[in-house]
Parts: structure tokens; sequence; C-alpha cells
């Protein structure tokens, strides 16, 4: 559906609110490793892959908070980075998710549905109020 001026001229000036749902860097994490549960990536290719999941708002994320992101992982054991040398050029991490951050993916499927039921509720709740 396509916005009106209205629409885009509400959501500037809401442009540092919560409400305008740009704050969802929590959700890089579940992304990043449902993203590396499909195959090992570069770092940057995450990144790309990331922002083209709609809940991004059709941006990548700033890739030096994707390779933060990837550095807490791999410390705290939920994924596992290589160099990759078989291209010319400079060498590339590679990222593997691991058995822990497979583990991790599940408890975060099952924290998103919780939380994708109470968002659900509330939407309704919202959408009563401003009707």
């Amino acid at each position: 559906m396509p916005k009106t001026t209205k629409d885009k001229q509400k959501r500037n000036s809401f442009s540092h609110c919560p409400c305008v749902g740009a704050t969802l860097d929590k959700l890089v994490q579940p992304a990043m490793l449902a993203i590396l549960a499909g195959g090992t990536l570069h770092g940057y290719e995450l990144a790309k892959r990331i922002g083209e999941i709609s809940h991004f708002l059709d941006e990548a994320p700033d890739v030096s908070g994707v390779y933060r992101m990837l550095k807490t992982l791999e410390t705290r054991g939920m994924v596992t980075a290589d160099w990759d040398m078989s291209q010319g050029g400079r060498p590339k991490r590679l990222f593997t998710i691991t058995d822990d951050g497979r583990q991790c993916l599940e408890l975060w499927r099952d924290t998103l549905h919780n939380h994708h039921k109470a968002l659900g509720s509330l939407l309704k709740t919202v959408q009563k109020a401003t009707s």
C-alpha cells in the first residue's frame, strides 16, 4: 500500500522515536543466526542479506555493527570464523553457525513466536484505541 504524503510527514516528525520501528537492531542476532543456518558467509554478504529481510526496512544494517555482533557471537561460541584465502586479494573471514548457535536460534524462534502473539494482541488494543 503506497504511503501518502501525510503518512511520510508523520513518519518524518517521529524519525527518532521508537514508534517508527527503526530500532529493530535487537533482531539482528536472530537474523544473523537464521541466515548462517543456511550456510557459511562473509560478513559483508551477511549484512546484505539482513537488509533484504523486510523487517529491517529494506536497508542493510551498518556493516561495522554486523562485524561487532559477529565478534560477540564468536566469543559466545555461537559462530566460528575461518579465513578464506581462495579468492585473490585480501583474505576474508567466513562465518559458520555452531551447534550452540543453532540452539540459540531455536530459543529465538520460540521467543519471537511468543512476542508475535503478544504483539498481535497489543495491535488489536491499539487499533481499537485509534479507530
